[in-house]
């Protein structure tokens, strides 16, 4: 069965807790655009994706998802290990020498659930395409979801793919931006503008959806559930999911100040007191 609001709610809470911990253990890491996304990557792993018990990099006959900002790697490590792949107390070693954790996701550590290594921002994009072409070769009617920053989207490789994709109607896919206006140097709009990203993927031949409330669960599934339906058309979809960076952490919130910084002992205390424990910590 699969899990109601109030137990994804319980296990975002978890997940976001695992994240300040991970990153405050060693010093570093990125807590903002994980806590930004958390909602919607334990809403995909949980609610959304066809998966299979276990893993395996062919991914036949399941849903596939490839991280494309991997600096979120935080959020993505805590929601893999609560979805069972592989034991909750190796977050632990996030960082460490040796680990199968490291700061960006490699594939060469054998963690299940990577299936990319995402250190240079931009290149997700091209990597999902080509395991959507994959499906459709296979005969699976499966989907490849993809996560993209905002501003990864200044990235040339992606307007490449994004052409090419409607060019080509790879529409078993739905890459989803995560829409939160800011990045490491600061807002998006004063780094390099970009415009509408709904006209953009529009011109660009895709099916767009919209997420305004990105970090509601419940906005998130309808919203998912949008874009799985126009899956098949003909049209690559894109999920514009608007999120706050940093969200759940109010001195997180509204600054791009916590893209790329881990807080000290008594900010993890403030933190902790705004997301009780719900699952329990590693």
């Amino acid at each position: 069965m699969k899990p109601n609001t109030q137990q994804l709610n319980d296990l975002t809470i978890q997940v976001r807790r695992d994240i300040l911990r991970m990153v405050h253990a060693v010093n570093s890491g990125h807590p903002g655009g994980s806590l930004g996304c958390t909602e919607f990557l334990v809403t995909l792993y949980q609610v959304l994706m066809d998966r299979k018990e276990g893993f395996d990099m062919d991914g036949l006959n399941e849903d596939i998802f490839i991280l494309s900002n991997g600096h979120i790697s935080p959020v993505f490590y805590s929601v893999l290990a609560r979805s069972g792949y592989f034991p909750v107390p190796e977050l632990a070693t996030f960082r460490h020498i040796n680990s199968r954790l490291q700061g960006h996701p490699t594939t060469h550590e054998g963690l299940p659930g990577v299936r990319i290594a995402s250190g240079s921002l931009g290149q997700g994009m091209s990597v999902a395409l080509g395991a959507a072409q994959t499906k459709k070769l296979n005969g699976d009617n499966h989907i490849i979801y993809s996560l993209h920053g905002d501003g990864e989207l200044q990235e040339g490789q992606n307007w490449e793919a994004i052409m090419y994709a409607a060019a080509y109607k790879v529409d078993n896919i739905i890459a989803t931006i995560d829409v939160n206006g800011k990045q490491i140097d600061g807002p998006t709009d004063e780094v390099l503008p970009m415009g509408s990203l709904n006209a953009k993927f529009t011109a660009f031949g895709w099916d767009v959806v919209e997420i305004l409330l990105g970090n509601d669960i419940e906005a998130i599934i309808k919203g998912m559930t949008d874009a799985k339906e126009r899956t098949g058309k003909g049209r690559p979809v894109c999920v514009l999911l608007h999120t706050e960076m940093g969200n759940g952490v109010d001195y997180m919130m509204h600054t791009h100040a916590w893209h790329g910084k881990a807080p000290n002992d008594e900010q993890l205390q403030l933190a902790f007191a705004q997301n009780a424990i719900t699952l329990g910590d590693y």
